[in-house]
């Protein structure tokens, strides 16, 4: 998350057996009468999905801040597989999977102090709670207090114990990670570490950005890739590359190159170090970090931008994400950071024409999912309330579930961010704590129950590839409904 500020680069301080088997929570069978015949274009309707959704609230338990709809299920071995993708969605075991997640960026350093490691295992349990299936944090901290990455290549194991215990506790409640390897801005390090140790070497170096095109610097930080790919988790004894558990790797979170705004030094990067992660590793996903401006190569999508400096910043949306090696697309949103900090109907009709020109893009261009990796609108904002939040988040949501009634591009959504009880003092404005959320809590479970619906059935138009015939098909063409 990063304040869009031109002249300044800080951060804004259904489980049980047999056909309806879902990662989390259950359908009753007495729902199944409840079931109708698909579209005439082989697809769920928004009025078939939402009855359906109503239908299984009916039948589940009430959510509340302790304990949400969602119950865990013991997930076996073999079904605890890498996330993989067919076109333009996220497959596991070639079934659907779509994304309901959220961000803590800072388990890694909680986890390494035995007075904090608690936190990380409540914030797990409580987004497990509310159905969330996957977390976004960093796998680095360079140089900085309890950095992981000390100096170039020399790492504090107790920091990279610290990983390994939140890379273990995500398994535990079957939760996935997408972990990024370093950062754009200041915060836990990143390219301006990068520099610094360069120049401690020697090296001439004038800027920040030098970190995507000098080759020393390239060096530290293929460095670093190495070595937490090839990390053994000392709790689970499962080396990085080879855990389910992860869901992708992240380059590094927002990247811009604003000494180059053509685009080319960024997009050199890019081509790089994607063929080096998938070359060490090609059973994980990778993704850029991208905020998802437009840059030259596409000037006629430079409209939905949300102002001018977003094209000179360096990135370039479609031409990044067609580079070998990424295998889908992120997206950031923050209209209170990049339009107005005012609250105003604007930001919604910006969220939406956003999401909507980037899920377009990834059909069209890309062919591949997108992920909204980070959202959210801040309580410091003039004008904030939390009925505002609510909207923005089902906004998100919504648009999100427009795409994917009909197999699109949407593949899922990661709020900003998720915090447990007692951890107020590091909110930025974005912290989301969900005991004192209600309202917050429920939408995120009701969306959790229509993802997870989603993610227990083949595509009827077989979409997906699935061999199996889906159980589901019987009752929605059977002559008695």
């Amino acid at each position: 998350m990063l304040a869009f500020v031109e002249e300044s680069g800080d951060k804004k301080a259904l489980g049980g057996d047999g056909p309806f088997k879902l990662t989390l929570g259950v359908i009753p069978e007495a729902l199944l009468k409840y079931a109708t015949r698909p579209s005439s274009f082989g697809v769920m309707d928004g009025d078939q999905l939402d009855a359906t959704v109503e239908e299984v609230d009916n039948h589940l338990p009430s959510s509340s801040s302790s304990q949400g709809v969602y119950e865990l299920k013991d997930v076996e071995e073999d079904e605890w597989e890498m996330v993989a993708k067919k076109g333009n969605q996220f497959v596991i075991n070639d079934r659907p999977f779509y994304v309901n997640g959220f961000n803590t960026y800072w388990l890694m350093v909680f986890a390494a102090d035995q007075s904090t490691r608690g936190k990380v295992t409540e914030v797990f349990q409580q987004a497990s709670s509310v159905g969330l299936t996957v977390c976004r944090t960093w796998a680095f901290n360079d140089g900085q207090w309890r950095a992981l990455q000390k100096s170039p290549g020399v790492y504090d194991e107790d920091v990279f114990k610290a990983l390994d215990f939140v890379v273990s506790e995500a398994k535990k409640h079957k939760i996935r990670l997408i972990l990024s390897l370093t950062n754009n801005w200041e915060a836990y390090g990143g390219k301006a570490q990068y520099v610094k140790w360069g120049k401690a070497a020697g090296l001439n170096l004038t800027s920040d950005d030098d970190f995507f095109s000098h080759p020393t610097l390239r060096s530290y930080y293929k460095a670093h890739v190495k070595a937490v790919l090839n990390r053994v988790n000392t709790v689970t004894n499962i080396t990085y590359k080879d855990d389910p558990t992860i869901f992708a790797w992240e380059l590094m979170n927002e990247p811009r190159c604003t000494s180059d705004p053509s685009g080319d030094k960024l997009q050199s990067w890019i081509t790089t170090m994607a063929v080096y992660v998938k070359s060490m590793d090609a059973k994980h996903l990778v993704e850029i970090g991208l905020e998802g401006f437009y840059g030259p190569s596409a000037p006629d999508r430079a409209q939905f931008n949300p102002n001018s400096y977003a094209t000179q910043v360096g990135t370039d949306f479609i031409r990044n994400h067609q580079v070998l090696g990424v295998d889908f697309a992120s997206v950031h949103i923050y209209a209170d950071s990049w339009i107005s900090q005012t609250i105003s109907d604007a930001h919604i009709q910006f969220i939406k024409s956003w999401m909507e020109a980037h899920i377009e893009d990834a059909e069209k261009y890309l062919g591949m999912p997108v992920v909204f990796a980070e959202f959210g609108v801040s309580s410091k904002d003039p004008g904030y309330n939390s009925s505002f939040r609510d909207t923005v988040v089902n906004t998100v949501y919504k648009t999100l579930l427009n795409s994917t009634r009909i197999g699109g591009s949407g593949a899922g959504s990661l709020l900003w961010q998720l915090f447990p009880d007692g951890t107020d003092y590091m909110d930025d404005g974005y912290a989301i704590v969900l005991s004192k959320s209600p309202s917050i809590s429920n939408i995120i479970s009701l969306h959790s129950t229509r993802v997870a619906i989603f993610n227990s059935m083949c595509s009827w138009r077989c979409k997906w590839g699935c061999k199996k015939k889906n159980p589901l098909e019987e009752f929605l063409y059977h002559d008695d409904l």
